[in-house]
């Protein structure tokens, strides 16, 4: 029991929606949990976008939601995705692609996990 009561101590809530500057002059990233093989990080987007000439391709799989904003993805096959709050997408590792639009006038915030796959 006093195992347990130790870890319920340290448990700590946190918010997706703390802590966010006014200001972003670049995207925000923030790692909330980082594992072996997992990464979940927090991504706060004011207008940013993957420049035209940049492709992320990312050895691992991300699975991304949109918290709170809109985005819009391309991926290299000239496909997009138009992505509202609550949407989420897994991209899977290697898969080549951008953040084309987020709104420049309000913020969008991801949750964002990298993982490994077998």
């Amino acid at each position: 029991m006093a195992k347990v009561q130790l870890i319920l101590n340290t448990m700590k809530t946190e918010n997706i929606f703390a802590n966010i500057p006014n200001i972003i002059p670049e995207e925000l990233f923030e790692r909330l949990l980082s594992e072996k093989n997992l990464k979940i990080e927090r991504i706060v987007s004011e207008g940013h976008v993957t420049p035209d000439t940049q492709w992320c391709d990312q050895p691992w799989h991300e699975w991304v939601l949109v918290v709170k904003g809109q985005a819009l993805l391309a991926y290299e096959d000239g496909s997009k995705l138009a992505m509202q709050e609550g949407d989420y997408v897994l991209i899977p590792a290697h898969t080549r692609h951008r953040v084309e639009w987020t709104p420049p006038d309000s913020k969008t915030i991801w949750l964002a996990i990298h993982f490994l796959g077998s």
